[in-house]
Formats: structure tokens, C-alpha cells, sequence
């Protein structure tokens, strides 16, 4: 999807630390033997992790069609940061690519736990050759992670957190869909939930509210109405820059394709990853062509379009016209200047060699579980992120469960960024989830609950990492 952790005082807010519950391993027993005698799991390298981690590149072997195991298998890549057998793990589904870099996601910190983040099936390298791309789809994707946590649990027998931002945060929701006592509590943030693909008027609803500043919306508007107008200019600077820097449009069909459907998206990818304080920066009317082509380029991206840029993603986009559903938004201030009008939409992202078929029951099995059957659920969303103008809904029959919205957050929003009541409440959930319970002082002040904040670790935050969403 189109495309900081920010560590607020209120990361401090229980008062009370804590400790794990759980059997605890012996502290000499080395992890990587361990994990070298896991079946189907293969370490390809450990790299160099700030103390106490140790940090491994793995893979594990998956079959391609798990309702078929003998017609083929791929190796999944995963990554684990390590912080010691007896802590809680937290299983991070990325819903795209696995992160090259080391970093822990908020619910491994606020539980100072394990890390295992899994890359998408189909999302390259894990993809399986000769992909059939009918493999790709939620219940396969969740049984990729099932058999993860299976293969791992014996060596962290302590309790689990699954979550993941985004794309990631919906995967970590089919997870729990399919296989719910995997694990002991779901943290998903800015997670949208198109149960309805075709019903897309509340992120209309949304483009004519959000913020504080009817100006910013007002410029926003303007600067597509002006890049549109400017089209036979802003095209060929366009072309020009694809030429100069390898770049080619054969799936989407043209560079004027290329270059409308990026206007189209501006205003949302501009409330996705900036927000008020950046209405400052958006160009005038008036602006020169230089001036808007860099305006876009900074927003949305010139790449974004091009067989190069789309290429990583065509696993996203074929899981949006398959299961997960598509925004399509009406922009009506652009009706009379867009050539291609209703055609931004999943597919157009799709090489022509693939033909993805709709399946309208999908989301809405998924709507139904989280609010008749689920439990243990923290939705965090951001008020100005377009992706929450379509979250998850709980239900009568959800148990144990949360959702939060984080006044004035972007694609960004987490626990921190919540209201000191909320961020409290929030965090004693997943604590609790994790099996952590307060014992005697002496221990409550051997072991907090809440890891120090490492701007090496801790900085990162994937929901706002336009390598993996989009």
C-alpha cells in the first residue's frame, strides 16, 4: 500500500515493572545449535546485533500450496533478533519484504522480548519456482506462519505477540483468523479492512475533513488541478527523466498513465507520510513546472510508476484485486482533466501475464471472525492516515480487545503516540498477553518490562518505509 518510532515519556507509563512468566531454558545452552537442529530451518548468516541481541538471517523451508505439500516447496526468508529463550517472542509479519536492518518493532520493546519478522510469500527472494500465483493468498500466507511458530515455539516457550504495520498489520490479523491459539495477543497498526471492495465513499468522506486546515486541503486540491493542466510539460520532464535513469512504463502502458495516476495519488500519499506541518511545502498555483515535478517526486515518488518501482510490489498488488480489496477514490475536482478516469486501480499495477480474480468473501469472513469471534486484539490508527478511514471494526463478540485512534499521527501512529490514558491501557494489554506478571520489588527491578529506547533499534519504523508499503 502507498506509502519515527517515536518514544514519548509515556512509554514510562506503568509505574509498576514487571517480569516474564514462563519456563526458562538453560542460560549456556547456545541459540544458534539450537536453531541449526530446527527441521526445515536453515541459518544463513548472524550479524553483528547490539548487546544483549544476537541477530540471524534465516530460512525455512514452506510448501508452495500447503493443501498440496508434495508438489513443491520455497525457502521463506525470516529474521530473528534474539534476546533469550526465556523472554516473550514477538512474530512481526512484515506483509512485503524482510528489512535488511536491525530494528525492534514497538510491541518487542514494550515487552523487551524476542523479534521474528517473516517476509511475505511471493515477495522476492521467498517466492517459489515456477510461482502459480493461485498459491498467494491469506490462509497460505497464515500457514506460512504457522509452521513458523510451530518450528520456533520449542525454543521460546514463553508467551507471543504477533503484530505488524500496514500491509503487515492485516497479515498479522489472517494470522489469528486461521490459526488463533498461535499465538497470545495481535498488535496491528494503521491496518485497513476493505470488507466491502467496492464501497469506497469514506476515504472520499476523509479527503474533505482531514486536518485542521481547510487551506491545505484547498492547496492539495489546486496542485493536481495545475499538474493536470500542465500535463504535455510535466509528461515530457517526465519521459526525460525516465529515459536519463533507465526507466520504462510497460505496465502501466505509458509515461502520461504513469504521470496521472501519480497526481491522482499525491494528496493521499501526502497525508499517509507527512501531514499538517508540511502544507507549507505544497506548491502554488503559480508554481513553476520545476517546481511541481519536484513536488511530486518528494511525495509520491517519480519511481513509483515505472516498471522498476511497481515491479517489488506486484505480490501487493495482486493479493488488492484478489482478496484484500483496492481504494478508489472519486476525486471530482480532477473528472474533466483525467484521461484515464476509473482506471487507477489494482490491476493497472499487474503485468499483463497475470489474471487475478476477485473473491468478495474473503474480507468479509475476516470482518465477521474479528467481531463475533476474536480476542486479544490492540488496533492502533492514525487521525490523518487515509488508510484508517477503513479500519477494523470490533464486535459484541470480540473479547479482551482494543482499538485507539493517535490524535494528529500519520501511517506512523503507535502506542506512543496515543493519549497518556490510552497509551497506559494499551501497553498493560500487551503486557498482560505476554504473560507478564508483577512478582516481588526485587524482581519487578531485575527484570522491567519496557526495554530502553535505542535510537539504533528503536528508530525504524516500517509502516513509514516506502521500500514496503505502498
Amino acid at each position: 500500500m502507498r506509502r519515527l518510532w517515536t518514544a514519548l515519556a509515556a512509554l514510562v507509563i506503568l509505574a509498576t515493572p514487571v517480569v516474564v512468566a514462563g519456563p526458562a531454558v538453560a542460560a549456556d545452552e547456545d541459540i544458534l545449535a539450537r536453531l541449526r537442529a530446527v527441521p526445515g530451518l536453515t541459518v544463513v548468516e548472524e550479524r553483528v546485533a547490539p548487546a544483549p541481541y544476537r541477530f540471524f538471517v534465516l530460512t525455512i523451508t514452506q510448501a508452495a500450496d500447503h493443501r498440496h505439500p508434495a508438489a513443491g516447496t520455497f525457502q521463506q526468508r525470516l529474521t530473528l533478533l534474539h534476546r533469550g529463550t526465556d523472554r516473550p517472542t514477538v512474530l512481526h509479519t512484515t506483509g512485503y519484504g524482510v528489512p535488511a536492518s536491525i530494528f525492534r518493532a514497538e510491541p518487542t520493546r514494550l515487552i523487551d522480548g524476542n523479534q521474528i519478522s517473516v517476509e511475505q510469500r511471493f515477495f522476492t527472494p521467498s517466492r517459489p519456482e515456477p510461482a502459480d500465483w493461485s498459491d498467494l493468498t491469506i490462509w497460505q500466507a497464515a500457514t506460512d506462519h504457522h509452521r513458523i511458530v510451530r518450528a520456533l515455539a520449542p525454543l521460546y516457550p514463553a508467551n507471543w505477540i504477533s503484530t505488524g504495520a500496514s500491509k503487515g498489520g492485516m497479515t498479522s490479523i489472517y494470522h489469528r483468523r486461521f490459526y488463533p491459539a498461535d499465538v497470545d495477543g495481535t498488535v496491528a497498526y494503521v491496518a485497513p479492512q476493505d470488507v466491502v471492495n467496492f464501497e469506497d465513499s469514506a476515504y472520499d468522506r476523509f479527503f474533505t475533513t482531514v486536518g485542521t486546515d481547510p487551506a491545505c486541503r484547498a492547496a492539495l486540491d489546486a496542485v493536481q488541478v495545475e499538474a493536470l493542466r500542465r500535463r504535455t510539460a510535466l509528461v515530457a520532464r517526465y519521459q526525460a527523466w525516465a529515459t536519463e535513469n533507465g526507466r520504462t512504463f510497460t505496465i502501466v502502458r505509458t509515461a502520461d498513465r504513469a504521470f496521472e495516476f501519480m497526481v491522482n495519488g499525491t494528496t493521499w500519499a501526502f497525508w499517509q507520510y507527512s501531514g499538517l506541518s508540511q502544507c507549507g511545502s505544497v506548491p502554488a498555483a503559480t508554481a513553476s513546472d520545476e517546481q511541481i515535478f519536484g513536488w511530486l517526486d518528494a511525495v509520491y515518488g517519480l519511481d513509483s510508476n515505472t516498471d522498476q518501482g511497481i515491479t517489488g510490489y506486484v505480490p501487493y498488488y495482486f493479493q488488492a484485486s484478489t482478496q484484500l480489496g483496492y481504494p478508489v477514490i472519486k476525486l471530482p475536482h480532477l473528472a474533466k482533466l483525467q484521461r484515464y478516469r476509473g482506471q487507477d486501480r489494482a490491476e493497472s499495477y499487474l503485468p499483463r501475464e497475470l489474471h487475478p480474480r476477485f473473491q468478495p468473501l474473503a474480507m468479509a469472513d475476516i470482518d465477521l471472525w474479528v467481531r463475533h469471534s476474536a480476542g486479544q486484539l490492540l488496533f492502533v490508527y492514525g487521525q490523518n492516515d487515509p488508510w484508517g478511514a477503513e479500519p477494523f471494526h470490533l464486535g459484541r463478540g470480540t473479547r479482551d480487545s482494543l482499538s485507539y485512534v493517535a490524535p494528529g499521527a500519520n501511517h506512523g501512529a503507535n502506542i506512543g503516540l496515543l493519549t497518556p490514558p490510552e497509551a497506559a491501557t494499551a501497553t498493560a494489554a500487551v503486557q498482560r498477553w505476554a504473560g507478564l506478571t508483577a512478582t516481588t520489588a526485587t524482581a519487578r527491578a531485575a527484570a522491567p518490562a519496557v526495554a530502553p529506547y535505542d535510537a539504533a533499534l528503536d528508530a525504524y519504523n516500517p509502516a513509514l518505509d516506502r521500500r514496503y508499503n505502498r
